[in-house]
């Protein structure tokens, strides 16, 4: 008798995460149905591995997410639609406002036609200019006034009242920066990379002083797996992230020296809001998850200059 495959849908699949998150989990296609969709605003089609069944639609759009709801019937729902990306979002605020209507469409979808758990992309920008550190999930005050991390909490309180009011179950992961091979040029890591390659200056906003933690792509994508494989974390919130904090401007003399780089470092005024002075997680809960260390920095970044 064969077995009936787990029924799984991806939104946001085209972009770096979501791609990679169904790359990893269609390795085991004799288990998981993959159904991908995007409405490739931002998301790249070169990005969807082969062997993933792709719609463009968009989930903020509840005539175009119900059709494939309803003929598709998911198991388990994984939500990583979003506009990121801080500058872009700063720069229009109206369409990160948009996808709350994305939060509506995928919920009350998901209560509706049976599906078990909904896993959600939210982001350490809700915890805003924090005041702990490390940034704990349940005792850190989410505390971000930017319409980006607004929206993020605003997702996660739709999933909280969703479990409370339907009983439908979920897992918040809060991404912390994520880099690796297919990642957008508009990120830090890729941006400073393809600067070095290019031997052209590297711009920082303000004195660089400010630090962020980096998690390579491959610890991201095997620390959600292990949550969705074990049932870990759910309902609950897991900060998904390195812990090893680094300036920014020691970033990118880094990769000046890993790409042996002539570039130099210029430095711009600083951001009026939105570059948050520090990012630390506790990822107590994920390093549990994964049972192993983190990538080092350096050995992730080699493996993008490698490619």
């Amino acid at each position: 008798m064969s077995r009936t495959k787990i029924k799984l849908c991806i939104s946001g699949v085209a972009g770096f995460i979501g791609s990679s998150l169904a790359e990893k989990l269609n390795q085991e296609e004799h288990i998981y149905d993959i159904l991908g969709i995007d409405n490739l605003s931002t998301g790249e089609l070169e990005n969807i591995p082969q062997g993933i069944k792709f719609i463009k639609c968009d989930v903020n759009n509840y005539a175009d997410i119900s059709e494939v709801f309803l003929a598709n019937k998911f198991d388990y729902v994984f939500h990583y639609s979003a506009c990121v990306g801080v500058a872009r979002t700063q720069a229009n605020p109206i369409l990160v406002l948009n996808d709350i209507e994305g939060f509506k469409n995928i919920l009350s979808l998901s209560k509706n036609t049976g599906v078990k758990h909904v896993y959600f992309s939210s982001s350490s920008e809700v915890y805003g200019e924090s005041i702990h550190y490390p940034q704990n999930e349940d005792t850190t005050p989410l505390n971000s006034k930017l319409p980006y991390a607004i929206v993020k909490n605003i997702g996660e309180t739709f999933l909280k009242s969703y479990h409370k009011e339907h009983g439908l179950n979920y897992t918040i992961f809060r991404f912390f920066n994520t880099y690796g091979k297919k990642q957008s040029p508009d990120f830090v890591i890729s941006k400073f990379i393809k600067a070095a390659q290019n031997n052209e200056d590297i711009t920082i906003y303000g004195d660089g002083i400010q630090t962020r933690t980096f998690c390579y792509i491959d610890d991201n994508i095997d620390a959600c797996i292990a949550a969705f494989k074990t049932g870990g974390a759910v309902n609950s919130v897991i900060n998904i992230g390195g812990n090893s904090e680094v300036t920014i401007l020691e970033l990118a003399k880094l990769i000046i020296t890993l790409t042996k780089s002539e570039s130099k470092i210029v430095h711009l005024p600083a951001l009026v809001e939105g570059d948050m002075s520090r990012r630390l997680p506790d990822n107590t809960k994920m390093l549990e998850l994964l049972g192993r260390k983190l990538l080092p920095l350096a050995d992730g970044i080699k493996k993008i200059i490698k490619k």
